[in-house]
């Protein structure tokens, strides 16, 4: 049943490959397929399915065609294989060793009042707040700055997951009243980011290699004092937006305003990665992964070539997996081919 589909999907990617192959002349150091550890194995059906969520924001020339075929391609990992074998080339930018961490959307609990519980607030963002412009720094907010201008659109019950959740930029509110509202990321104050936990390590606190994000809560719960000083280490501080109409099975809406999927969305630097190009990533550690993933979203801690975070999903479970990671490995992009060709030869 499959084949006449098939057979006029491999016609029209054989005509668009000659025309690429055409375009691109120039020679180029690239990888090919097989030089991908565990590429046959990839779950490139999957993948697909991701990067269809946002192929049709990519509008330059070189990506056009490609995901107008992309729609036609078999639900299958074989075809989905063929399509990227065809019609992408891998490319490595920058200098392996990657760092990959991983992110999550979080689950809190809230209130749509302050009370006694629920005493931390969670902010839309400031009319007057301007991209790019320095503003009120974390600790001044903490402090008040902000207080008693109606800009809080839920108060929670820990502080601990208030800065967690600014972490991840976005994240699920179960309401008193049972009902869950969904938040998005609506901007930031304009600090950069500066790691709580390399200040610990800085301090002697931990070893570098003792800090995640779980080491962070518990130590911060422990010793609330110290630990708000150590939170407001990092002046960064993000404002958000209630996000209708997302059903619950959907997952945040990433950088290219669409949802991400779980373990196939990655939040990259778009200086380097294309937002909406497909990445394959070797991750090392505990729980090393072999897997096409796509570029949907970015982070402020996300800098550089070789830097991903990984989006595990939401909940308890995606964030315990989510914290444990801080892992080496390779980002390996595929482009389409005469792109893949431009970039290798520096163009």
């Amino acid at each position: 049943m499959l084949r006449r589909p098939v057979r006029g999907w491999l016609f029209c990617v054989w005509f668009l490959l000659a025309a690429l192959m055409g375009a691109g002349g120039a020679r180029a150091e690239l990888l090919e397929f097989e030089a991908l550890d565990g590429w046959r194995d990839g779950g490139q059906a999957e993948a697909l399915a991701a990067f269809l969520v946002t192929c049709d924001q990519l509008d330059a020339p070189s990506w056009r065609p490609v995901c107008k075929l992309a729609a036609d391609v078999p639900k299958d990992d074989a075809s989905a294989r063929a399509f990227f074998e065809l019609l992408f080339r891998p490319v490595i930018v920058g200098h392996p060793p990657a760092l990959f961490t991983g992110y999550y959307e979080p689950e809190l609990n809230g209130s749509p009042v302050r009370t006694s519980r629920y005493a931390w607030p969670l902010y839309a963002r400031p009319p007057e707040l301007k991209d790019g412009v320095v503003y009120h720094s974390r600790a001044a907010i903490e402090a008040g700055a902000l207080r008693g201008r109606g800009l809080e659109i839920a108060w929670i019950d820990d502080p601990v997951e208030v800065f967690f959740l600014h972490i991840q930029g976005s994240g699920r509110i179960r309401m008193t009243d049972g009902s869950v509202i969904r938040l998005g990321y609506a901007g930031r104050n304009g600090h950069a980011y500066r790691s709580v936990g390399q200040e610990m390590v800085r301090r002697g606190m931990f070893s570098a290699h003792e800090v995640s994000a779980q080491t962070i809560a518990a130590f911060v719960r422990a010793n609330p004092g110290i630990g708000a000083e150590l939170l407001n280490h990092n002046p960064s501080y993000i404002f958000f937006r209630r996000i209708r109409g997302l059903s619950t099975e959907k997952g945040p809406i990433g950088a290219m305003g669409r949802s991400v999927t779980p373990m196939r969305s990655l939040a990259v630097d778009p200086a380097f990665v294309p937002l909406g190009a497909p990445v394959w990533i070797e991750k090392e550690g505990a729980a090393p992964l072999r897997r096409l993933m796509v570029a949907q979203d970015t982070g402020g801690a996300i800098k550089g070539a070789q830097r991903a975070d990984i989006f595990y999903g939401f909940g308890d479970g995606a964030g315990q997996a989510a914290g444990a990671v801080k892992d080496s490995g390779r980002m390996v992009l595929l482009l389409p081919i005469d792109r893949a060709f431009a970039m290798a030869d520096g163009n």
